[in-house]
């Protein structure tokens, strides 16, 4: 292919645009040199380490031990996609097996996305290019279908009967199953909770969850009623600390969800089989909750925010007075934010007890519907069910410890 010869005008227009560069044109003919500011995996995990946050340092430190114990005198730069993708196999294949584990797809899966954090902040640094980012060019696992689901009547009544029950500190126990099961909200936005996070007037709690997200999300007067007294009877006093306690007054830790499904697991052994846990509390109340009022309300009351929603979603986006009026549906309790319906609400919630144990009393406080049908049963699912105000039954408990 032939080239034509530049004009004497348009070199000296080259010449004038190197020069404001600042570039000598001989420069242009020199090899080009090869980076020698990269630094090593060694030297620079440490720096992304301190610049992400501390859920995702969590999450990933594991994965960059292992490039650091293998690449860590390497430069960043030289590792090339084949190799990032047997590394992600190694991580595959050592991932430790637990009961329900999936062959280690999970570990491949965080060990890629690990060291694609870690390029990215290669990107942002400059130190390497977008198109030469390795790390983009190795495929996830796609996932699996989870297998949780929304649990049936029965069954969400035998967990809060084993919670309310046995242990000890089944006043902790049943209110960590009300709130999930009232708010869907994830393990992490209940760690999270402070005093300050309870808007008693308008029966708001304000929830922290992964990602950094945030929302205030409605409860019934009864659950925030059941926080505010815990927090005033574990010494929960300062605005800014821990909302849930233990009976000595120290905040909880996820162990405690972990001790208490191994619990329920014993009593009810189905739990254990299935490895039931928190999670499916939050599948059981979204799926009544969209099977009731529909999925733009259900997506709002799970705080669910991504960016992949079809443009429709931009229109049909929930309110907190739909949230609220779903949430008074559920728990068969006005709420201040839902509006009034003229001879009660079309739909309410199931036989769940969802057992609340009042401090400082021998007594287990739970809430009913009598013969509804179910909050996320295996009939009438979907279906409006007639309207039963729900009450209140104390029972008397058969005390902690069995």
């Amino acid at each position: 292919m032939s080239v034509n010869p530049a004009s004497s005008a348009e070199l000296d227009a080259a010449r004038l645009l190197l020069s404001k560069m600042g570039i000598d044109p001989a420069e242009l003919l020199a090899e080009p040199l090869g980076r020698t500011d990269v630094p090593t995996f060694s030297e620079y995990i440490p720096m992304v380490s301190e610049a992400v946050s501390e859920s995702t340092r969590r999450a990933y430190s594991s994965y960059w031990k292992r490039l650091d114990a293998r690449w860590g005198s390497r430069r960043i730069d030289e590792p090339t996609p084949t190799e990032i993708q047997q590394l992600a196999e190694e991580a595959q294949a050592q991932a430790l097996v637990r009961r329900n584990s999936r062959g280690g797809r999970s570990a491949k899966e965080n060990f890629i996305a690990a060291t694609r954090c870690l390029y990215k902040h290669a990107v942002n640094d400059e130190l390497i290019a977008e198109t030469a980012n390795p790390a983009r060019k190795v495929s996830k696992p796609r996932r699996l279908p989870s297998t949780r689901r929304a649990l049936p009547d029965a069954g969400l009544v035998e967990i809060n009967n084993a919670a309310a029950t046995t242990g000890d500190d089944p006043e902790l126990d049943t209110l960590l199953i009300r709130l999930h099961t009232e708010t869907a909200c994830r393990r992490g936005g209940a760690l999270n909770l402070r005093p300050r996070d309870l808007d008693e007037v308008q029966c708001l709690i304000y929830l922290r969850e992964k990602d950094g997200a945030v929302r205030w999300q409605p409860v019934s007067p009864t659950l925030m009623a059941y926080l505010l007294a815990h927090a005033e009877a574990r010494g929960a006093a300062h605005p800014d600390g821990p909302l849930l306690r233990y009976a000595h007054g120290e905040p909880i830790t996820k162990r405690r969800y972990d001790h208490l499904w191994d619990r329920i697991g014993r009593h009810v052994p189905w739990v254990r089989t299935q490895l039931i846990s928190t999670h499916w509390l939050r599948h059981t109340t979204l799926t009544w909750v969209e099977r009731q009022f529909g999925y733009a309300i259900a997506h709002a009351y799970a705080g669910h925010h991504d960016a992949s929603d079809s443009a429709t979603a931009t229109y049909v986006k929930a309110s907190l007075t739909d949230v609220a009026t779903a949430l008074a549906a559920l728990t068969g309790e006005p709420h201040p934010l839902a509006p009034h319906r003229p001879g009660g609400s079309a739909v309410t919630s199931t036989a769940v007890q969802l057992s609340l144990h009042k401090a400082n009393e021998d007594t287990v406080t739970g809430l009913r519907a009598p013969q509804a049908d179910g909050l996320c049963g295996t009939t009438g699912l979907g279906h409006p069910v007639p309207h039963r105000v729900l009450h209140t039954v104390v029972a008397a408990s058969e005390g902690p410890g069995r």
